[in-house]
């Protein structure tokens, strides 16, 4: 879920490299370098970050992502334990994680580890000490043996990625913390994508045993456009998958022993017993099906949450100035909507996974990940599901989202949803037969189409 420092480090290094090398060159200049470092180091934490951390604030003005009172789970979640409707339970092993689980709906066998250190406790974590991440359709949960905390983030239908941590010391008033600014050092996009919205970061490296990346440059963001064999160095991987090989369950050296890592000495594992004591997690595995749908989730959650910032900001702005020019706000420009189409085609592609990476045989997991996650339905008279799973050549037997149903999907401003819903009838009908679509048979744009009239309420006909 939280992974990305790579990156950060990477340009830090980059940076510090520039400075030595002009300060070798100019006389007397490297003392002042370090002088100026040293203040620096002190004035960031008071200073820097209150004014850099939220550019959102001033870019996405209208979204008011700190001024903003959050309605996600977790929010939900806080109401109920202050008015004494639910009480968490404690528990000497594992504080509050059971209990919270179980009060947000999120299946213990979501169950993930991952080994790289990319969260704000990484002297917790290492090869042997993994942190555990679980998730449902909208709020992820990350807790570390022995952390005063856990680690959770909801996504508001407003706000997007919304970043809480729960003290795990048993007495105290039960309070998730809103976590505005350290978590938004790594989870801002800024750095990764060239625009400032909040986001979830998914990525695959190889590290050493004590959870560090070997190399900066073999880090990269992972999505289900990625191939299998760049897919989860980093983390642990259980579940069956042929002779398909993946960066899961390796530990490398340095960067050399990484370049000739051997990937198939980390497949087809199915009890990490052999690897870590897993006794301390609430699950003995991480599974392979679990990671497949979050890498799919992660992309969609972001997606939705930039077209959400920059069509809700659209709007506003277009709004505003018909105000102060006194003309009729309706019909709304041109060039507002077509803004709007663009941002919201990307959407549109990645709910059809478009350029999924195609699988090169069967997959199954280790845990009842994958029938919980199927069970959930909606189903139609048919038996039909977009949550069931192919496992085969692709991730989804129906190559739609299931996040169409969620409710951040449904906060999209009228005009996002309209345009999502005219383009997949367009390709569902097979009036469009773009090549980026030819990965949907007839059979499957018709079941998919059918499918969405019988479960999806608002999908307009015809």
């Amino acid at each position: 879920m939280m992974i990305g420092k790579a990156l950060h480090m990477t340009r830090s290094w980059r940076r510090s490299a520039r400075a030595r090398f002009r300060a070798d060159r100019v006389p007397g200049l490297r003392r002042w370098v370090l002088v100026i470092c040293v203040v620096l180091v002190f004035l960031i934490p008071a200073v820097g970050w209150a004014i850099r951390q939220l550019p959102y604030d001033t870019e996405y003005a209208v979204i008011g992502y700190s001024s903003s009172t959050p309605t996600d789970s977790v929010a939900q979640l806080q109401q109920k334990i202050r008015s004494g409707e639910v009480e968490l339970q404690f528990d000497a092993e594992r504080g509050y994680l059971a209990s919270l689980l179980q009060q947000l709906k999120i299946p213990v066998a979501s169950q993930m580890l991952v080994f790289s250190k990319t969260s704000i406790q990484t002297g917790l974590i290492s090869s042997q000490t993994p942190r555990a991440i679980y998730f449902n359709d909208n709020v992820y949960v990350a807790w570390e043996q022995d952390s005063p905390i856990v680690e959770i983030s909801s996504l508001d239908p407003k706000l997007g990625p919304v970043f809480y941590t729960l003290s795990q010391k048993q007495g105290t008033p039960l309070n998730f913390k809103r976590e505005t600014y350290i978590c938004l050092r790594c989870h801002d996009s800024y750095s990764l994508t060239g625009g400032g919205v909040p986001r979830y970061i998914l990525g695959s490296g190889f590290v050493d045993k004590s959870g560090r990346l070997v190399s900066h440059q073999g880090w990269h963001l992972t999505t289900e456009q990625t191939p299998l064999s760049q897919r989860w160095g980093g983390w642990y991987v259980t579940g069956t998958h042929g002779d398909q090989v993946h960066m899961g369950n390796l530990i490398a050296k340095d960067a050399a022993d990484a370049a000739r890592m051997d990937l198939a000495a980390g497949a087809n594992l199915t009890d990490l017993g052999q690897l870590i004591d897993t006794t301390p997690y609430l699950g003995r595995h991480s599974d392979i099906v679990a990671l497949m749908v979050i890498e799919h989730q992660v992309h969609l959650h972001n997606l939705i949450t930039r077209v959400n910032y920059e069509t809700r900001t659209a709007l506003h702005n277009e709004t505003m100035l018909i105000r102060e020019l006194g003309h009729d706000p309706d019909p709304r420009s041109t060039a507002t909507l077509k803004r709007i189409e663009n941002e919201a085609e990307p959407l549109v592609r990645a709910m059809l996974l478009v350029d999924e990476a195609p699988l090169g045989g069967p997959i199954a997991g280790t845990s009842d990940f994958s029938s919980e996650f199927v069970s959930q339905g909606p189903w139609d008279g048919r038996g039909r599901s977009l949550r069931q799973l192919d496992l085969n050549v692709r991730l989804f037997r129906y190559p739609l989202s299931y996040l169409i149903y969620s409710e951040a999907f449904d906060a999209l401003p009228d005009l996002v949803r309209a345009y999502v819903y005219r383009r997949l009838r367009e390709v569902l009908s097979g009036q469009d037969q773009g090549d980026e679509f030819a990965h949907l048979s007839d059979q499957d744009r018709l079941a998919i189409l059918e499918i969405l009239e019988e479960t999806k309420a608002d999908f307009p006909g015809p």
